[in-house]
Order: C-alpha cells, then structure tokens, then sequence
C-alpha cells in the first residue's frame, strides 16, 4: 500500500508544478525530488509509460501495473484538481 501512496505523492507533485510554473527547470527539480522520496518505496516511476517500461523490463510484476497505474493517474487528477481550486478562480 506504501508504494501506491508514493507513486501517488509523486506524480502529484509533479503535474501541480508543471500546472502551477511550466518551467522547465522546476518540473526538472519536481521530478528529482519525487523521484528520490518514492524511488525506496516504490521504485519511483510516476508515470504509466515508465511503470510499463518497467513491466517489459521485469522489474514489477503484473499484478502491481494496475494499481500503479491507477495511483498515477489519480494522483495527477489530484493535482489538476487542487490547481483548478487554487489558481483558476474566474
């Protein structure tokens, strides 16, 4: 369950700061820092591209994609979410 709530946490961060700054730079910093704080827990993936390079690589196994997978995506909703609240008041 761990690893779900940081593939979660992760690619939150990640999305709200591409939504929130678009620069390059922080997305690069978002994406280290996600990257290093899910990585022991949960390899680190963030993204469903990258959770099934991993399945083709061996590294998870099938019955974890899905739910990485789902973290992922609900983690970015998350984020589109909470910036549409915060910063798109009109």
């Amino acid at each position: 369950m761990n690893a779900y709530i940081a593939e979660f946490l992760g690619t939150f961060l990640l999305v709200f700061v591409i939504f929130v700054t678009g620069n390059y730079l922080a997305i690069g910093a978002a994406l280290a820092i996600g990257v290093m704080l899910a990585g022991p827990i949960s390899g680190g993936s963030l993204n469903p591209a990258v959770t099934l390079a991993l399945l083709s690589a061996g590294k998870l196994s099938v019955s974890q994609v899905i739910p990485y997978i789902l973290a992922e995506v609900a983690g970015a909703l998350a984020a589109y979410q909470t910036y549409k609240f915060f910063w798109n008041k009109k």
